[in-house]
């Protein structure tokens, strides 16, 4: 199949922008909890429609006092948090349009985002984010002439400042903004060049959202919850964080990743978001924490039950055997791993890249429903995604009511519909390029089966072709070797080259139970362990094994361990775990030069 649209199931009025979704929430007689946070005592202090709207509405006024015009741009600099919600809604009831920054960004990044948006103020959301603003501000000249703080007083003294604002003037401003208008500029994540602006509309988050919920409605709805751990300077986070709103569904927020497994056990959420390499984490941890523990074999064959067991459910008829290893497996096993995700977990989400058939499998048959997706910024985050009723594991899913997927001549995933922005930033000389015919071009390979579900297959950009005048797709041998507990991070590489070769790093959580199992000093360095011929006997199994997928001159010819791992704080990761191959590249230049100088391998 070339082409697969689905229509969409619900219309909104023109004049709709995204405010009119808290309106909607507070105007309910059950008057829904929109949020929790914990307050100083470790408990979850939950905050209803009603409470929220009230909050926003001051924040609003504070910011309309403080200068900000319809229209104006004002970033926000934190980390995921409840206050990151609150200022990015007052910014919206004041007319404005929100700017993102992750919080893990340079002065100069800040500069880029600040500066290219044309923003007039920001909030950052402690002391260190404040001064990085008000650094990238003095070294460019630029015209941000307010930073707030969402800690300490900042945010007291932006409602105080609001107080002679009337509610008529702020409905005004509220109601502004219509479908079209510009609601948040989100830059992408820049894994090559100057991040992009990705131009979204208030009818791209609302006309997605209320389309996304007539086809995911049993799973986000006002009895549901859902803890919030990805960054919501990401699109991905950002959109579920409206479509919540939207539903009626009470979010929470972690901060600091470190505390999420105490934090879902108290919220006990009834579904996650996630990227790929989340739930590869969560399943490698619990490997290493049984094979450390001597239950190694036990869980191996739980997991191989758990996927034929999913595998079975999918083809329609799971046999008497497999359900009875199944439910002891469950007890043994399975039910302890959703207890350490608080218990209530059915349903995840996972987008940002390839999970993998495998891992999607399993998880499935251990009772966590993945629902896998596809999508980018310049998308709002979901084009197509896989639904309890509608699933296909090892896809993405099919295109959400409203959108459509057509695949090019080449390979290449075209989309249009109710998700896709209206362009970049400032960018109109890349208009031609981005769209064909008001079809947005992706830049992902995927084809389309005879059902209208989506397989992204690669990018278009990362397809290396050999010296030979072979095409290779390395997300195809990369996925399959990360999935592995000892890895951490894997480089295809090989373009213009006579073979394909890789750089992998190694899990520094799981190294230490790793070597102890192999009869290795639990202490050997990163250093001495790429070194080590039964490290590296490990590795070329994980390769080996992956190479069985691929044609012969598609393989993968010879690999080197990295002493390091690729990081977000080095500079490898991108905030949304996706490696910035051309970096990675320039920084181990050496090491693939040495490979490829090396005695041409058999």
């Amino acid at each position: 199949m070339r082409e697969f649209a689905v229509p969409p199931l619900v219309s909104v009025a023109p004049e709709t922008n995204i405010t009119d979704l808290v309106l909607r929430q507070a105007a309910k007689p059950s008057n829904p909890v929109l949020f929790s946070r914990l307050n100083s005592a470790g408990q979850w202090q939950h905050i209803r429609a009603v409470d929220f709207l009230a909050d926003v509405r001051d924040l609003a006024k504070g910011l309309i006092a403080s200068g900000i015009g319809p229209g104006d741009r004002v970033g926000i600099m934190s980390r995921t948090r409840y206050e990151w919600s609150l200022v990015d809604f007052a910014i919206w009831f004041a007319g404005g349009v929100s700017v993102p920054i992750y919080e893990t960004s340079s002065p100069s990044q800040v500069a880029w985002n600040l500066g290219d948006s044309g923003a007039v103020a920001a909030f950052g959301e402690a002391a260190h984010h404040e001064d990085i603003i008000r650094q990238a501000v003095a070294a460019q000249g630029l015209g941000v002439l307010n930073v707030w703080q969402l800690e300490g007083a900042g945010l007291e003294a932006l409602r105080s400042a609001g107080s002679g604002v009337s509610d008529e003037e702020l409905e005004e401003r509220r109601s502004k903004a219509k479908l079209d208008d510009l609601a948040t500029i989100i830059y992408t994540s820049g894994t090559t060049g100057r991040p992009k602006g990705c131009e979204l509309t208030h009818g791209n988050f609302v006309e997605l959202s209320e389309n996304a919920l007539a086809a995911l409605g049993m799973i986000v709805n006002e009895n549901a919850r859902t803890i919030m751990f990805l960054p919501l300077a990401h699109v991905f986070a950002r959109f579920i964080s409206v479509l919540a709103v939207a539903a009626g569904t009470q979010v929470a927020h972690t901060p600091d990743i470190k505390n999420l497994l105490s934090d879902l056990q108290s919220f006990q959420p009834t579904f996650i978001l996630a990227v790929p390499r989340v739930f590869e984490k969560v399943y490698n941890s619990a490997l290493t924490k049984a094979e450390d523990g001597g239950k190694g074999p036990i869980f191996h064959r739980a997991v191989d039950t758990a996927i034929a067991y999913s595998k079975a459910r999918q083809a329609g008829s799971v046999g008497l055997g497999l359900r009875l290893r199944h439910a002891l497996f469950d007890r043994l096993v399975y039910g302890k791993l959703r207890h350490a995700m608080g218990g209530h977990v059915a349903h995840a989400v996972s987008g940002g890249g390839p999970l993998g058939e495998r891992l999607g499998h399993f998880f499935q048959g251990i009772g966590l429903q993945i629902l896998e997706g596809y999508g980018l910024t310049e998308t709002t985050a979901p084009v197509s995604v896989n639904t309890p009723s509608l699933i296909k594991i090892g896809t993405v899913g099919s295109p959400l009511p409203g959108n459509a997927v057509r695949i090019a001549d080449d390979g290449e995933v075209l989309v249009k519909g109710v998700c896709v922005m209206r362009g970049y930033y400032k960018r109109d000389d890349l208009a031609a390029e981005t769209f064909d015919d008001g079809w947005f071009r992706t830049g992902d390979i995927g084809e389309l089966d005879s059902q209208g579900f989506l397989k992204i297959t690669g990018r278009k950009k990362e397809i290396i072709v050999t010296a030979g005048g072979k095409n290779v797709v390395p997300a195809q041998l990369e996925d399959q070797i990360r999935a592995d507990a000892l890895v951490s991070q894997v480089l295809v590489v090989g373009d213009n080259r006579p073979f394909v070769g890789a750089l992998v790093t190694l899990d520094q959580e799981a190294l230490p139970g790793w070597l102890e199992r192999h009869g290795l000093p639990s202490g050997t360095t990163l250093e001495d362990a790429k070194n080590n011929a039964t490290v590296k006997a490990a590795v070329q199994e994980l390769i080996t094994k992956a190479n069985q997928s691929v044609s012969q001159a598609e393989a993968i010819k010879a690999f080197r361990i990295v002493p390091s791992d690729f990081t977000e704080a080095s500079g490898h990761l991108t905030p949304s775990m996706k490696v910035k191959r051309a970096q990675v590249m320039k920084d181990f230049e050496n090491v693939i030069e040495e490979m490829y100088a090396a005695p041409k391998p058999s």
